[in-house]
């Protein structure tokens, strides 16, 4: 082949790739014609400005999209206080359990192409899972005292275990009903039958858990299961496509939605753009390292591991508001994502609140004390990130920070968006 063709042949392939890669961006619009006021929207400005010079938050990034277009994306405050770094528009932040919310459309992806139910009990992928059970703990000696082994600054109670009711299922685990490592009696046990291992693999760590006492009977509370739940998820995703989680990701949803710096370990030429995690401190925010269980490159924690971008997410957002499609890249049909946003758990979870498929959803705007809308869905990270879809006003917001979840700027940062919806 002629060397100048086959370059030019090179390049046209490279130049596709970018745009394969690109093709699902979300484009920029101007305010007032998504029915947005520019001037009220600086007011989401004004919130994370009295935060950083409060010192209760290091920076932040804050992105608003309505009706398919970004209206409002802002870098503010620094994202390395002790170099005096600024925040940048892509930064890479610590998703945590806003990685929850993207196992669970892998999960429905598989459930439409009918390689799964909700209903299915976990032991049908995961054998070990077979004949659970549930851990209990004994009741107290008469008279015993907290010196006696209850009470204050005693130690745990001991557990015995009875059969589960029934197994668990994969709707179970997306909806944090399962009881699987929820803090509970079982969990304590949980720390010696199955320890969690940073240089563990999905395949190895999983199925141990299989042993572990659930928490309480399936399907009878809401518990958070901050890992193991959501993670034995990913091990699903593993065992019915084939492919390792980090890969079906990637190539199921990452590259489709040109989500291009998410991932379970960033490259080293990436890290200069990482977020510093910090914490409230007597004396302001203090610096902290990175936990040691997001600290692998192998355990790939569908429930807290993913590593993203403003940028990137707000694709994955706006895919949840379009009804599971980015321009022209279908992920989900529009009732599965109806589905996904539809409370699974009755009167379970917090007052105005449901749970759906890894996701809380607003019921009530009075009783939840919630300005988005009624239906609205989404989730938190434990270093701050939250995101919401609100389908009605066909609004995404998303709100990128690295400081333990602050409930109280996630309710600040919602209203701000709410009131500069004008049309």
């Amino acid at each position: 082949m002629n060397i100048n063709l086959h370059r030019r042949l090179s390049s046209l392939a490279v130049a596709a790739l970018a745009f394969a890669l690109t093709v699902a961006a979300v484009p920029s619009g101007k305010p007032e014609d998504v029915g947005l006021s520019s001037e009220r929207l600086q007011r989401i400005n004004q919130v994370i400005q009295r935060y950083v010079e409060a010192k209760d938050l290091a920076g932040a990034v804050t992105v608003v999209a309505r009706r398919g277009r970004i209206a409002y994306f802002e870098a503010q405050g620094s994202m390395d206080i002790e170099h005096n770094v600024p925040m940048r528009k892509d930064a890479i932040f610590r998703m945590a359990s806003m990685s929850k919310p993207v196992t669970g459309v892998a999960i429905l992806m598989l459930m439409e192409e009918g390689k799964l139910r909700l209903t299915d009990p976990v032991s049908k992928f995961i054998p070990e899972f077979k004949d659970t059970k549930v851990a209990m703990e004994k009741p107290a000696a008469p008279g015993a005292t907290p010196e006696g082994g209850r009470g204050r600054g005693a130690a745990p109670a001991e557990i015995y275990t009875v059969p589960a009711n029934r197994e668990i299922t994969i709707r179970d685990l997306m909806t944090h009903t399962s009881g699987l490592e929820s803090g509970g009696p079982g969990t304590r046990e949980g720390g010696r039958i199955a320890p969690r291992n940073s240089a563990d693999k999905l395949a190895t760590y999983i199925p141990k858990l299989g042993a572990v006492p659930l928490d309480f009977q399936p399907g009878t509370k809401w518990q958070y299961s901050a890992l193991a739940g959501i993670d034995t998820l990913g091990r699903i995703v593993e065992v019915v496509s084939g492919l390792t989680f980090d890969q079906f990701l990637k190539q199921r949803i990452f590259d489709p939605l040109g989500m291009k710096d998410t991932a379970f370990v960033e490259p080293a030429e990436k890290m200069s753009r990482v977020a510093g995690i910090y914490t409230r401190s007597g004396n302001g925010l203090a610096r902290q390292e990175t936990p040691g269980w997001l600290d692998t490159k192998t355990l790939f924690s569908g429930a807290g591991g993913l590593w993203s971008t403003a940028d990137d997410y707000i694709q994955f957002a706006q895919m949840l508001v379009n009804g599971g499609e980015l321009n022209g890249k279908r992920l989900l049909s529009p009732r599965t994502v109806d589905l996904m946003a539809t409370n699974h758990v009755a009167d379970l979870y917090r007052p105005g609140m449901g749970f759906g498929l890894t996701v809380e959803v607003v019921m009530d705007q009075v009783a939840s004390n919630r300005r988005s809308s009624v239906g609205s869905f989404g989730w938190d990270g434990a270093f701050g990130t939250h995101f919401w879809a609100d389908r009605k006003e066909q609004l995404a917001g998303l709100l990128m920070i690295q400081r333990s979840s602050y409930a109280t700027l996630n309710r600040d940062f919602e209203n701000a968006v709410m009131q500069a919806i004008v049309d």
